[in-house]
């Protein structure tokens, strides 16, 4: 594929590149010339180019594969084609012509739509009177029309403006002068109207809310700014609440509010732990827009944490934080077993009643919205059930918008941006599981605040011309217009003859000097306001031009390009061009010229090539200005890389042979699936041509070749395809047909050097699931026919799979069909099931049989069920589902349920006999008689009397103790009173409660719990938990300030569990292997430091520490002492003083010192150029960074280091002069530090110090300078 491009790059100096011709180096996002805005040809023509004369030289496979991916290119960019004006007169032939339509419908990248507008406002924008002419007052900049600032900084309202002469400004306040000068915080910017209010000596900043306005005016007229209203940031403290526990019932829905403080502007909403963690959200937990968190259903792991709402604060960067919620979920099944959460079936397997979905936001089956045209959308639908529904979201009578719409929040929510008229209607959410469904309508209202059809553009006119300002303006409702003339209503301005007011539009005949003013367009509507300026300036001035002159332009040869010549005059000039002085102006054909004074080319020739003038003229003179045009010939591939197939481990080359203009410089550059390729080092580019060395599989892609310029780029194509996986088998032929089984036979596929190991043959059936193929046997590689055992009433269809150890081939193409004969079933469903829904039915489920178990058609079952031991008759109906609903039993009643399979030509063997019970309601009794006994200070022995089996109401799970901590025997202990709980599953009477804290007082209820949930509790009972022995010592730290004291210091137990009575300290001295007797330390129960005296410095210490009550000692806290820093080295410095090493190393260094002090002498004897150039005050030049005898000056080029300097030893950089310091450099006696440290003197030559030293300072005064110096 070929793609001709230019940019608009420069070229050398005083040039200019010419305009992009095409999307593909225009997105590489080269700036354009100043008086060229965008290449119309890099917009409606991209790509398009005609070939030269050895276009037809390139080989045929390449072009083939150029024009292929032409093809393949996406048509979304046909729309375009209409424009090209493409004709064989203009040089291209009918093979290029279909290459050029095709190119054409390259899909354009994202900034194309964008350049459209910029390039037609470029042809048709205001008119901008240069600065040196006198001109009214323009706003340039100001505040938005909604100012929020922060309480902590001062304020700025800005208000600049441009005008000749300069003009003032003066600001209004709530409608009324605002007198800056009376106020002694606020200050206007010189030379702007920007005001500053300063807070630094005090005062509040909600004082000077209100709506300000901007004023700038000179003596041709006033313009004005917004409305601008001034509003101060708020984020208000979050009122204090205690939060009670919020108890659940495991699979209910759940709605933790959050109702955020109001601030300004809204705060951002997170919810998190109170330990910070984030809480993970997905479709069933999940935030919504009004901050809430909502659970679809609540499971047993959402009580694992707590949940915190917080809101963040734009302005002051602070978070706030709600006090927690902690839930209690009460379940069917306590376990909070983690397996459970990837059960097939989470919910039936937690015991977790299904329930179909119902809406949690919005509430009801419909609602109404209303949005402001251009706002975001944004509909929201949460709902509870389980399992947890998934949402869906439609548009009564139409799509949704596809290229605004989104779903966000696990398609919880529907945001639509930029929204028009077009998206009103009626949206309507689904939410369902396998339950069912419900959905709630949402009416969507699209109002709109003021928006511009035709804004007010400044009008330049001469003495006597006539013109017309018009101010369009749309909304809903419809906007009113009001204007105004230097800002006052145009009904109380002095009456103008020249002007007439018609409804939107201001009409002027024969306007004069004195009609210049600045004209205000308000137009309104209860959803805002838009105000525009617009002024009407009268000027007699002769034609100039306003880009520089004599401009450079290179363009590439065959692209379209446009010449741009701004110019001002009034009235306004007409202008013409020329080319290379000739009389005749150019305009049509080849040429077009735009109002601005562009001129296009619309396909550039070599003769094309010369020098243009554009020529501006008016009634007061004219003025000319010329741009030379230089043609380049186009980058072009001529040997493209063709398509390869490559085995693993090959070597493959991919050539790219390029053409080019010689006078650009050429880059050649591959991508790998559109992609920068990184070339490793199993490859290798050369100029022309790329090599893979040892090809693997994923190198498997497309290659493209790009050859660019400054100017243009070309692109090439070629896939390569690297073989492993064997080709697909075929011509598949059934053969020996019968009633239960065909010889299946086919012929292999190319093995691609990998030996096949399997064939896998599928099937498919079109009667139960169509299009779903199964597997159903697999044979060796050796073989190409079987036998196949088929099941009655099934119309096969079967394909054929090939292994190797590569992969799977492509399935085969289909056999044809073969059905066989059909037979009753020979088996019934299975996990036949019987189970109570609500207190009242029983639902019997089962899994339905496949279509190679159907046997034949109209597949249906037969269900039967009984009471158990009633002998009463089977009651019985015919389902074509997987569940049928019993109403109206018994509370858990057992049943006989037999389910038995049929189809038209018979029934299955009779089935086996099922056992299942109605469904349960809540225990009507409580258990009594409940005794505590107490074993030890962390456990209770429970002993209760059992309740009637008829009061169950259900099967019988649990019996289930609720117990909490009411309190502590020890004063101002703080204890939490969360309830706990412990199940003794089945019928029993006894149990034992463990985990409990020592030494507190404890409340204790019983209930009975069947698959309904708890029933009624028991009466309630209280017992004290005696004393225990404490925890371990909190914050155990063991310091040694020196050699001969330690000093360890320690908290009190976190949890005491009673009377503390003292501490025990152990320790023992240790030196390496050797342990010495251990010693023990006790403690009054206040103390909590202890300082010991070392026997000698070298011994380490390992201390434990444990704390005691009158039951005994507790859970104990071991430390050990640090090293002593000084322990290596007590071991080793008896030794290296005999070493080998250590003595040549210090022969070694005496040595260097005694030559290092024999050179010194040597240079300070025969005296030496001073390296540095001399303290002059002279600039220090890049020209002559070295003298001719060798020596080196200052030069401080990108922070380098100095020439002339040398590395120390340790790496760092330092000068050749030892005897200067810092201070000599400075204006005083001392040098100027900051606080860090940094050198903040100027850097000024000491005339005494050069006049009286001389270059004695230069000398070396040091070995290592003294070597340098020779050198």
């Amino acid at each position: 594929m070929r793609r001709l491009a230019t940019s608009g790059a420069a070229g050398d100096v005083g040039e200019v590149a010419a305009p992009a011709a095409d999307s593909s180096d225009c997105a590489r996002g080269r700036s354009l010339s100043p008086w060229r805005l965008i290449d119309l040809c890099a917009i409606c023509d991209t790509g398009v180019g005609a070939p030269s004369a050895d276009w037809n030289s390139a080989p045929s496979g390449g072009a083939r594969g150029r024009l292929n991916e032409a093809e393949e290119l996406s048509s979304a960019w046909e729309v375009h084609l209409e424009p090209l004006e493409v004709t064989r007169s203009q040089g291209l032939g009918s093979r290029e012509l279909g290459l050029v339509l095709r190119m054409a419908r390259q899909q354009p990248p994202p900034w194309v739509h964008a350049a459209f507008l910029l390039f037609f406002l470029s042809l048709g924008g205001a008119i901008e009177i240069p600065m040196d002419l006198t001109q009214p007052p323009t706003i340039t900049k100001q505040s938005v029309k909604d100012h929020i600032v922060d309480p902590r900084d001062n304020i700025l309202i800005e208000c600049e403006a441009k005008g000749n002469p300069a003009p003032s400004f003066h600001w209004t306040r709530n409608s009324r002068f605002f007198n800056i000068a009376k106020d002694p915080r606020v200050s206007m910017r010189r030379r702007s109207g920007t005001l500053v209010i300063d807070f630094r000596s005090g005062g509040r900043p909600e004082e000077y809310e209100g709506e300000y306005q901007c004023f700038a005016r000179n003596k041709f007229g006033t313009a004005l700014s917004n409305r601008i209203r001034l509003q101060v940031s708020k984020s208000p403290l979050w009122p204090k609440e205690n939060l009670d526990p919020v108890v659940v019932q495991e699979g209910a829905p759940l709605t933790l509010q959050c109702n955020p403080p109001p601030g300004l502007p809204s705060p951002v909403i997170f919810w998190m732990s109170s330990s910070m963690e984030p809480i993970t959200q997905d479709k069933r937990v999940s935030q919504g827009h009004n901050g809430d968190l909502y659970f679809s259903n609540v499971m047993l792991q959402d009580m694992q944490t707590d949940y915190s709402c917080n809101a963040r604060f734009h302005f002051t960067h602070t978070i706030q934080q709600k006090n927690p919620f902690t839930l209690k979920v009460l379940t069917n099944h306590p376990y909070n077993d983690s397996s459970l959460r990837n059960h097939p079936d989470m919910y039936s397997a937690r015991g977790v009643a299904e329930r179909t979905p119902s809406f949690m936001y919005p509430q009801g089956t419909s609602s109404s919205q209303m949005v402001l045209r251009g706002m975001d959308l944004l509909l929201e639908c949460i709902a509870s059930g389980v399992p947890t529904p998934d949402i869906a979201w439609y548009k009564k009578g139409g799509d949704l918008p596809s290229d605004k719409a989104k779903f966000e929040n696990f398609n919880k929510a529907l945001r639509i941006t930029n929204v028009s008229e077009e998206d009103s209607g009626e949206y309507f959410c689904l939410a369902s599981n396998k339950m069912g469904s419900i959905r709630h309508t949402i009416s969507v209202r699209v109002k709109a605040a003021p928006y511009w059809l035709d804004e007010p553009k400044n009008l330049i006119l001469a003495p006597g011309e006539d013109g017309r300002l018009v101010c369009r303006a749309n909304g809903n409702p419809k906007p009113t217009v009001q204007w105004m003339v230097n800002g006052e209503p145009l009904q109380s301005a002095p009456p103008n003859p020249n002007r007439e007011v018609a409804g939107d539009t201001i009409i002027f005949r024969d306007t004069q000097i004195s009609s210049r003013a600045v004209y205000q367009c308000n137009t309104s509507n209860e959803h805002g306001y838009l105000l525009a300026n617009a002024f009407v300036s009268v000027l007699d001035v002769p034609p100039r031009m306003l880009s520089p002159r004599n401009q450079f332009i290179r363009v590439i040869l065959y692209n379209r390009t446009r010449l741009d010549c701004p110019f001002f005059g009034s009235p306004i000039p007409t202008l013409r061009w020329f080319k290379n002085g000739q009389g005749s102006n150019l305009d049509g054909g080849n040429y077009h010229v735009y109002e601005n004074g562009s001129l296009e080319i619309k396909m550039i020739r070599k003769e094309d090539q010369g020098i243009y003038t554009c020529v501006a003229t008016n009634i007061l003179g004219k003025a000319e200005n010329q741009v030379r045009l230089e043609v380049k010939d186009p980058t072009r591939i001529y040997r493209m890389p063709e398509d390869q197939v490559a085995k693993r481990g090959t070597t493959v080359q991919l050539e790219c042979r390029v053409k080019h203009d010689p006078s650009l410089k050429l880059t050649v550059s591959w991508l790998k699936d559109d992609e920068p390729l990184y070339i490793g080092n199993r490859m290798k580019k050369e100029d022309d041509s790329l090599t893979i060395f040892g090809v693997a599989e994923r190198d498997q892609g497309s290659y493209t070749c790009v050859a660019s310029t400054e100017l243009d780029q070309d692109l090439a194509k070629a896939y390569l395809t690297v073989l492993g996986r064997p080709d697909r088998p075929r011509d598949l032929e059934l053969t020996d047909l019968a009633e239960r089984s065909v010889r299946l036979t086919w012929i292999p596929g190319d093995d691609n050097n990998s030996p096949i190991t399997d064939y896998v043959v599928q099937f498919e059936e079109d009667q139960f699931q169509p299009g779903v193929w199964h597997d159903h046997s697999k044979f060796p590689g050796s073989v190409n026919s079987a036998i196949l055992q088929l099941s009655p009433y099934v119309n096969y269809q079967f394909r054929v799979i090939a292994v190797n150890e590569v992969g799977s081939s492509h399935p085969s193409l289909p056999s044809e069909r073969y059905r066989t004969s059909g037979a009753p079933p020979e088996s019934n469903p299975s996990d036949v099931k019987g189970e109570g829904t609500r207190k009242n039915n029983m639902e019997i489920t089962w899994t339905p049989m496949n279509a190679t178990s159907a046997f034949g058609p109209n597949l249906r079952y037969i269900v039967k069920w009984r009471r158990r031991e009633t002998r009463e008759t089977w009651n019985n109906v015919t389902v074509w589902g997987s569940r049928y609903v019993v109403g109206q039993t018994p509370v858990y009643v057992p049943y006989e349920i037999r389910v038995q399979a049929e189809n038209d030509f018979g029934k299955a063997p009779e089935p086996d006999t099922v056992i299942g019970y109605s469904g349960e309601d809540y225990p009507r009794a409580a258990p009594t008689e409940v005794k505590i006994r107490v074993l030890n200070s962390t456990a209770i022995s429970l002993q209760w009397n059992r309740v009637y089996s008829d009061t169950v109401q259900g099967q019988l799970r649990e019996y289930r103790a609720y117990y909490w901590r009411e309190s502590s025997l020890l004063k101002n202990l703080w204890v939490s009173q969360k309830r706990q709980q412990a199940s003794f599953p089945g019928d029993r009477p006894r149990g034992v409660v463990s985990r409990l804290f020592p030494y507190s007082n404890y409340k204790l209820e019983m209930v009975v719990v069947n698959g309904r949930g708890d029933g009624p509790r028991s009466e309630t009972k209280e017992f004290t938990t005696p004393e225990g022995v404490p925890s371990a010592p909190r914050r155990f730290r063991v310091r040694q300030p020196n050699l001969e004291t330690i000093n360890l210091e320690w908290d009190h137990p976190e949890h005491p569990n009673g009377i503390l009575t003292g501490y025990t300290l152990k320790y023992v001295a240790f030196n390496g292997t050797k342990v010495g007797k251990q010693m023990v330390e006790n403690f009054s129960p206040n103390q909590t430091k202890f300082s010991m005296q070392r026997a000698d410095p070298v011994s380490r210490y390992r201390f434990t520490l444990s704390a005691r009550t009158q039951v005994g000692s507790g859970e104990a806290v071991t430390e050990e002492s640090p090293a002593p820093p000084n322990e290596a080295y007590t071991n080793n410095q008896a030794d290296i003083a005999t070493q080998g090493w250590f003595i040549g190393l210090m022969c070694a260094i005496a040595l260097l010192v005694l030559i290092l002090l024999i050179v010194c002498f040597i240079k300070r004897s025969r005296g030496g150029k001073y390296p540095v150039r001399e303290k002059k005050d002279v600039p220090l030049g890049p020209e002559d960074p070295k003298e001719e005898d060798g020596s080196f000056d200052y030069s401080d080029e990108d922070n380098k280091p100095l020439q002339g300097s040398q590395t120390s030893l340790d790496g760092t950089i330092k000068q050749q002069e030892s005897d200067d310091s810092l201070v000599d450099y400075g204006e005083g006696g001392e040098g100027q530090f900051n606080e860090d440290g940094s050198f903040i003197g100027q850097y000024t030559v000491k005339k005494d110090k050069e006049e009286t030293e001389g270059n004695e300072s230069s000398e070396a005064t040091s070995p290592v300078n003294a070597i340098y110096s020779l050198a």
